[in-house]
This record gives C-alpha cells, sequence and structure tokens, in this order.
C-alpha cells in the first residue's frame, strides 16, 4: 500500500512538472492583427546599428529653422497611422515632422542580442536621427514613455532643444515615489480612470509570457521568438490601454507593433539610469505638458516636470485620458500647434 501511494506521487509530480515545463517552454499564438509596411516609410541606417523606420512629413512652403520629433510612448510601442494623421497638419505650418519607431518596435529592426535594448541605446539613435535631419536643434513631443525619453536626452543635449511637449509624461526616473501620494489640487478636476494597467497586465500575463519575460530580463536569453512575444505584447497593451481613456467606449482596438523585447529590457534597463534632475533644473528651454483628465500617470509625477522648467505651460484637458488624441484630437492639435508656434 506504501509503495503504491509513492507511485501515486511520483506520477502526479511528474505529470505536475509536465505540465508546468508545458505551459512556460510551448510556444503561444494570439489572435492579434500583424504588423503591416506602409508605402511611406523609409529607414535609416544608424552608426549605432540601429536599423530604424520613420515616415517624414515634409513641410509645406517655408521652411520653419527646426523640424519636429514625435516619441512614441512604451517603451516598446510604435507609430500608427493615426499618429501620422494627426501630425501631418503641421507640415503645412512649415514643419518637418518626424516620426520614427524606435529600435525593436514597430518597422524598425529587432536586435539580435536583447541586452542591447538599453536607455542609452535609444538617446543614441536620437542623436544620430537629429543629425540625419541636418538641423542643429529639434522640437521634441513625447508621449508618456516618450517623454521620460525626451526629458533624459534634453538633460545630456541641452543645446540640441528648442523646446519639449511632454504628452501624458510617465514618472522621472530614478523615481521618487513620495510624489506619488501627492494630491493634485481640486481645481483641476482630475479623475481615475475605470480601468488600471495592473488590471491589464493580470489578465493578459500567462506562464509562458512570464516565462520569456524571466529568460529576458535576468538571464539576456530568448525562449520566444521575436514575432510570438510582439504578438503577446499586442495583446497585452490591448488590455493595458483600457486604462487610457476616459470614455471606455473609445478603448483602442488592438494594434501591431509593440516591441516586447525592446519593452521589458529598456524597461528593466531604465531603473539604473543616472538621475537628469541636476541637469534639468532651472533649465530656459520651454515646455508644454498636456495631462488627461483621467491620466492614468499620478499627478506628483507630472508636477515635478514643471518644478523642474520655470518656463513651463500646462493643459489639462477634460474628456480624456493618457492617450489625449483619442478622446480630444481636435483641441490636441490645436494646443500644440500653438505651442510649437512659440505662442
Amino acid at each position: 500500500m506504501k509503495r503504491k501511494i509513492i507511485r501515486i506521487v511520483l506520477y502526479s509530480v511528474v505529470v505536475f512538472l509536465l505540465i508546468f515545463l508545458w505551459l512556460m517552454l510551448w510556444p503561444r499564438k494570439y489572435d492579434v492583427p500583424h504588423i503591416q509596411s506602409r508605402a511611406n516609410t523609409s529607414y535609416w541606417h544608424l552608426k549605432t546599428g540601429s536599423t530604424i523606420g520613420y515616415t517624414l512629413i515634409a513641410a509645406k512652403g517655408k521652411k520653419k529653422p527646426y523640424p519636429i520629433i514625435y516619441l512614441h510612448g512604451g517603451p516598446g510601442g510604435h507609430i500608427s497611422d493615426r499618429d501620422i494623421e494627426m501630425f501631418s497638419p503641421l507640415s503645412f505650418d512649415g514643419f518637418d515632422v518626424y516620426l520614427y519607431d524606435q529600435v525593436g518596435s514597430g518597422l524598425s529592426a529587432r536586435l539580435k542580442k536583447i541586452s542591447e535594448y538599453t536607455v542609452n541605446r535609444h538617446k543614441n539613435d536620437l542623436k544620430e536621427i537629429l543629425t540625419k535631419t541636418g538641423s542643429q536643434k529639434v522640437i521634441l513631443i513625447g508621449q508618456s514613455w516618450g517623454a521620460i525619453l525626451a526629458l533624459l536626452f534634453t538633460s545630456d543635449h541641452p543645446e540640441k532643444v528648442e523646446r519639449v511637449v511632454f504628452v501624458s509624461p510617465g514618472p522621472i526616473f530614478p523615481i521618487h515615489q513620495k510624489l506619488a501620494n501627492i494630491k493634485a489640487p481640486n481645481s483641476l478636476h482630475l479623475k481615475e480612470p475605470f480601468y488600471s494597467n495592473r488590471q491589464g497586465n493580470k489578465k493578459a500575463y500567462n506562464w509562458r509570457s512570464k516565462a520569456m519575460k524571466i529568460a529576458a530580463t535576468l538571464y539576456h536569453r530568448k525562449i520566444g521568438t521575436d514575432e510570438e512575444a510582439d504578438n503577446f505584447a499586442t495583446y497585452l497593451n490591448y488590455e493595458v490601454n483600457k486604462s487610457t481613456v476616459c470614455d471606455t467606449t473609445k478603448i483602442l482596438k488592438a494594434e501591431a507593433g509593440s516591441g516586447f523585447y525592446a519593452s521589458v529590457m529598456t524597461f528593466k534597463d531604465l531603473v539604473k539610469v543616472r538621475d537628469p534632475r541636476p541637469d534639468i533644473k532651472n533649465s530656459k528651454i520651454p515646455i508644454l505638458v498636456m495631462k488627461g483628465q483621467c491620466d492614468n500617470q499620478k499627478w506628483g509625477f507630472t508636477k515635478e516636470y514643471l518644478e523642474l522648467f520655470p518656463d513651463h505651460r500646462l493643459r489639462i484637458i477634460p474628456g480624456a485620458g493618457h492617450y489625449i488624441q483619442v478622446e480630444q484630437p481636435t483641441l490636441y492639435k490645436k494646443i500644440i500647434r500653438e505651442f510649437v508656434w512659440g505662442e
């Protein structure tokens, strides 16, 4: 009887281990859209080793002295057709507008060594891209993580930045956690979004995707292909993006282009960046901070941008969440246009 019990226990353990290994190691498929090329996409082959897909919306009429470069969110986000359409009107004001997929996402190349997805890589890519435009200075528009990248680039190269638009900016790293507890003034009428990022992550992540993240961040190994990992990232972003709107009927459909390894590795590296605050504090660069009424970022993190840059403008956008352009596209374009014109 005792031997029979031992055999049953051993059999159960083996079955459990096999199921566990299957959950972690067997490739998953996701019912998500696949990325498609665009006719107007061009490519830069940068000295950093990055191959970057980008769209240039060329200036119409008399060209302004400085181009605009848009930095998408993420890390591991991408440029959408909606982004290109949103910023096209700025070309009629005389601005060259560049929208590019950061390395490892969208139509840009994936890196063989995922350990090379670092904050410095993104900053160096941006520096090379500015050289490619032929301009000495640039106007940066950064969304979420793109705002963090814009701030880090500005701290390194203030002489290369004319002005910055921080849209729904993420926290400045290293994060000062006490800022999360700062309450917004009642006069701003801020509201929490209906969904949270935590809910999206909890719903999307499975044993396999958790194993891919652990293997990547701890051991710099890919146990899933870029295709599988990016398809999961598309599914994950759809769930997380539910927290980016005020009106839940405006939740974005799943969009292909996310870069999983670029996301998890850049974020891992982000927590180790040198504090940019000393180089930024009291900067004379004009900035615009745009924050949706239902933005999922804590007010204290947004407030820190205003404290670092004396020449700042803050616009709270009613009826909009983290993705302001989704719910208030007309107001979004109007406010940005006035600021880049220097008004």
